[in-house]
């Protein structure tokens, strides 16, 4: 990398009005602006892992997002957050659902000039050890984590400018990886939208009628009882793990037992505390060995499937809009904390679901969740790999005609 130039990164910038510019105050986008659809709103939830998750949005209309036009973003442009998750970059994808979209108030919005500076090759540079010390530098943890005068701060990060070539080159040895993870995700999308339909012929997302209510907890146990993890440090899944759209738990650590909610391979774990049940947060676990025990972050409800009962059952009960809106209705806390209890989330009545269409939608569920098991890990060492490739090729110890023969044998 000693041959690369590093510059101010407002050098970059699109010659186009506001190319850099912060995100609404929030007086500007209050919850009374939200509507059902209309111009997304870029929020954390969308910005997770340096991933863009192009997903679960909350919408204003045309007319107020013109009214806040730096504010605005389109693809190829990238995303910093300023406040609360500091470090986290994401860049709007190429091929985006919405024709526009805007940003929330803890983001700073960065368009490039494409003639000058690849926005691939910048977003894999802030997600590389070098290029997160430059963000965290300005950072402060008193209180809420923040960037100080963040605008200012991320117009004078130092970043290097290769040859446009070169930025080119090294945004497609590691845009190829991102690209087989982003087709093994649309292929577990697709069978979680197969199997959602498969669910709904149950009936069970219907309101119950008085012949075939039966409680939900006849189904599915919640915060069921299980020993202490026999590992020194168990399995740990913390609330960033949780995806707000898929079934599959991407990440996890190990660390010394503490508090919080036990579970086992086949239990599905709901975020109870806003807004992370209203944003999704739920995931299946069947990651682990079997019997092994892990823990959770105590705002978890573990839900887990009777026995005779589908394991992965429990997982689409949790992601029932009705079930949600239940669940979410019995929130209670003071504001910004609240959370639903387990008992009051499992007072819940469903329809009987017929035996025999219970046991189909278990066979064809178990074949799908074993290829999804296997696409996630797939896609697990292809993260791990880019990220090993990453710090090698942003250093130059690596050349990117070598990194394409690493990738050729993965992709």
């Amino acid at each position: 990398m000693a041959s690369w130039d590093f510059v101010a990164y407002e050098s970059l910038a699109s010659k186009d009005r506001s190319a850099f510019s912060m995100g609404p105050f929030g007086s500007k986008i209050t919850k009374e602006n939200y509507v059902e659809s209309g111009v997304p709103v870029i929020r954390g939830v969308n910005l997770t892992r340096g991933a863009f998750v192009d997903d679960g949005y909350v919408f204003i209309n045309e007319e107020k997002a013109d009214e806040i036009g730096p504010a605005n973003v389109k693809p190829g442009d990238l995303i910093f957050t300023h406040r609360g998750t500091i470090g986290q970059v994401s860049m709007v994808t190429r091929n985006p659902k919405f024709r526009r979209y805007v940003i929330g108030s803890s983001q700073v919005k960065t368009r490039l000039d494409e003639e000058i500076a690849v926005p691939e090759f910048y977003h894999y540079w802030f997600q590389s050890s070098e290029g997160q010390r430059s963000i965290l530098a300005n950072a402060s943890t008193v209180g809420v984590p923040g960037i100080a005068t963040p605008l200012t701060s991320i117009r004078n990060l130092k970043v290097p400018h290769p040859p446009l070539w070169e930025q080119t080159a090294v945004a497609a040895v590691l845009g190829a990886l991102d690209d087989k993870i982003a087709v093994n995700e649309r292929i577990a999308a697709t069978y979680e939208a197969l199997l959602q339909v498969r669910f709904a012929e149950l009936g069970m997302a219907d309101e119950p009628d008085g012949a075939r209510a039966i409680p939900l907890t006849d189904l599915i146990a919640f915060n069921p009882k299980l020993g202490k993890p026999s590992e020194e440090e168990p399995v740990y899944v913390d609330m960033a793990a949780l995806q707000t759209n898929r079934a599959g738990i991407p990440s996890w650590s190990r660390r010394v037992p503490k508090s919080g909610p036990r579970f086992m391979n086949g239990d599905t774990l709901l975020a109870r505390i806003t807004p992370c049940l209203e944003n999704g947060k739920t995931g299946y676990v069947d990651f682990m060995s079997d019997e092994e025990i892990g823990l959770g972050s105590t705002e978890f409800i573990v839900m887990r499937s009777r026995p005779g009962v589908p394991s992965e059952l429990s997982y689409f009960i949790a992601r029932d809009a009705r079930f949600r809106a239940h669940a979410i209705r019995n929130m209670a806390g003071t504001s910004g904390r609240q959370r639903v209890s387990a008992a009051d989330a499992s007072n819940y009545l469903v329809n009987e679901p017929d035996p025999t269409a219970l046991g189909d939608f278990g066979q064809q569920a178990s074949s799908a969740f074993v290829h999804m098991k296997s696409l996630e890990g797939e896609s697990r060492t292809l993260a791990t790999l880019r990220d090993t490739l990453l710090p090698q090729l942003m250093s130059g110890r690596l050349r990117v005609k070598d990194a394409e023969r690493i990738v050729e044998g993965q992709v």
